[in-house]
């Protein structure tokens, strides 16, 4: 019987690995034991970088309505703790754009506010 081995699919796999490598500087791109390296490290830091990326849209957001309420003569927690006790569901992400793009709609939600 003839010995069996694995080649196909080990080049398919490789194959597969150094593909997700293009671009990469060096061996990274090209030598299949760095380019699993590469790739693996970079999935880590996509993974950890998605929910980076939340907490950074919402620093952004809360400094742009800081901004936007300092103008009408309130702080970013004044103004958020009224609209809690107003009972007012706007999220920060649409508060921003409003102060941004907006104006007379913001200026709008801080007087019923006020």
């Amino acid at each position: 019987m003839p010995r069996a081995n694995s080649t196909v699919p080990r080049h398919r796999r490789h194959r597969k690995i150094v593909k997700l490598a293009k671009g990469y500087y060096g061996a990274r791109k090209s030598n299949f034991r760095s380019a699993k390296d590469a790739v693996q490290k970079a999935w880590q830091y996509a993974y950890r970088d998605r929910r980076v990326n939340k907490r950074n849209f919402r620093r952004l957001w809360i400094v742009r309505i800081n901004a936007a309420v300092r103008q009408h003569g309130l702080s970013y927690s004044q103004f958020i703790s009224a609209l809690k006790a107003k009972d007012i569901e706007l999220n920060r992400k649409t508060l921003a754009h409003m102060a941004v793009h907006d104006p007379e709609g913001f200026a709008a939600v801080v007087d019923s506010v006020k």
